[in-house]
């Protein structure tokens, strides 16, 4: 299966651009195979070599970090560049042409069946959702991709009866000319503007997931998203449209708590599920849509749909202390996710938000807490500033803190018992955390904890 890939790669001048999870993968794969060819890792920081000690036993390896860590970049054969590298601000002219990656190697040179999933949210509970019905039906598939399994650590293990359910970011869309069998684009909200020159390049990425499709393809798409239709995309004769709304020239939409198919209802909204909220349930019809294309068991795929459990992070149930629920929601670094989240949840009492300034306009945000009825909202820097001062304090506890440890300590004291407390930030956690997960992780560690100082 990886002859053609291999033959891709042999006799090229390659670096790899980034060195996180997927750099040290794309790093080990091909030292597997090629363990002589000289190699640059470039990095932009600093550190990077002290922190990669290892490293230095390989004597056909170089480093270019820091400054000068583009440093001849123009006069590679490849440029395997990891997703969580921006070029933003950089001139690519002279060497975008050579810039590729773990995903797009994967779609140009492995012969199997593939279904993708982008958009702003709801990725991984999608993806993983998928994976998991297509497991419950007796068929040979693997998850891999920005869920944080690097495609190229299972790359060996993929054969053509399997299907490869890929999760996939803008920033590994970004460059690719190939796209999935079965593409899926649950949504478009403003978010990463810190990586983009523009929200118009941000959205173009994400539509690079249907743009190299061929004709038996086939692209799901939502057709309720306000960015997704002002892009205006042609979308495929075949493709299935999803909508939250009463329409049935769309392919999958709901009327009255239930999910129609040409007319037939195919899931009851109502039914008793661990995904709450209208943004799960959103997701749920994708997943019904990939159930009908691969003509999978109905039954069995609902059964699968209701039982799966909310992945961690996302509006995870830390435990009940002192009558009062915790909810971590870290993965939710945009304001739509935490709306979505309140809905879901309907209880909060006290919810916990801020974190890094990305540039993301907070009014609308605002202008939604303050004709909420919580009655505790706790604020973390830097954005957690913009929205204490734009709040309405009458008749609530709105107050700004320094540290996450702070904010629990609030909560603890001023949550109602028999409500609920949530963290969900509307911000990523850049510059405070490493990620949302070490973010969620001291959240649950605060909470059960029994005195914060």
């Amino acid at each position: 299966m990886i002859n053609d890939l291999l033959n891709f790669l042999k006799n090229k001048k390659i670096m790899i651009l980034g060195f996180g999870v997927e750099g040290k993968s794309t790093y080990s794969f091909i030292r597997k195979y090629f363990p002589n060819i000289p190699l640059v890792i470039s990095y932009s920081s600093k550190d990077f070599e002290n922190e990669q000690e290892y490293l230095y036993k390989d004597k056909n390896l170089k480093f270019y970090t820091g400054k000068d860590y583009l440093k001849e970049i123009e006069n590679f054969d490849i440029i395997l560049k990891s997703p969580g590298v921006s070029f933003k601000g950089i001139d690519t002219s002279k060497f975008i042409n050579k810039v590729t990656s773990q995903l797009e190697l994967f779609l140009e040179y492995i012969d199997c069946y593939t279904i993708g999933i982008t958009g702003t949210k709801g990725k991984s509970t999608t993806s993983s959702l998928i994976y998991e019905m297509l497991i419950q039906q007796n068929k040979k598939a693997i998850l891999l991709g920005n869920i944080g399994i690097p495609i190229f650590d299972h790359i060996e293990e993929v054969t053509n009866d399997m299907i490869v359910v890929i999760e996939m970011s803008s920033h590994g869309l970004e460059y690719i000319k190939k796209s999935p069998n079965i593409s899926i684009l649950l949504n478009i909200y403003e978010e990463h503007l810190d990586h983009y020159e523009s929200l118009e390049k941000y959205i173009e990425a994400k539509f690079n997931i249907f743009k190299y499709q061929k004709d038996n393809d086939i692209c799901i798409y939502n057709s309720d998203n306000e960015l997704m239709n002002k892009y205006n995309y042609n979308y495929k004769k075949n493709s299935f449209s999803i909508t939250m709304t009463q329409d049935d020239s769309k392919s999958i939409y709901l009327l009255k708590e239930k999910v129609y198919y040409k007319g037939e209802c195919i899931y009851n909204s109502n039914d008793t599920r661990n995904l709450k909220g209208k943004h799960n349930l959103n997701d749920i019809m994708f997943v019904l849509a990939v159930s009908i294309i691969l003509k999978l068991d109905l039954a069995k795929t609902i059964k699968t749909i209701n039982q799966f459990k909310t992945l961690e992070h996302r509006m995870e149930f830390v435990g009940n202390y002192d009558g009062v629920d915790y909810y971590n929601d870290s993965i939710a670094t945009i304001p739509e996710s935490t709306i979505n989240c309140i809905e879901a949840l309907e209880k909060v009492n006290t919810i916990i938000l801020g974190g890094n300034d990305r540039g993301i306009d907070l009014t609308g945000f605002i202008n939604y807490l303050n004709n909420t009825k919580i009655e505790n909202i706790i604020c973390l820097p830097k954005t957690g500033e913009y929205i204490y001062n734009g709040l309405n304090k009458e008749n609530r506890n709105v107050i700004l803190v320094k540290n996450l440890e702070e904010a629990v300590m609030y909560a603890k004291k001023l949550t109602k018992k028999g409500m609920i407390c949530v963290l969900s930030p509307a911000a990523s956690s850049y510059g405070y955390f490493k990620n949302f997960k070490e973010r969620g992780e001291k959240f649950k560690e605060l909470v059960r904890k029994k005195n914060i100082k």
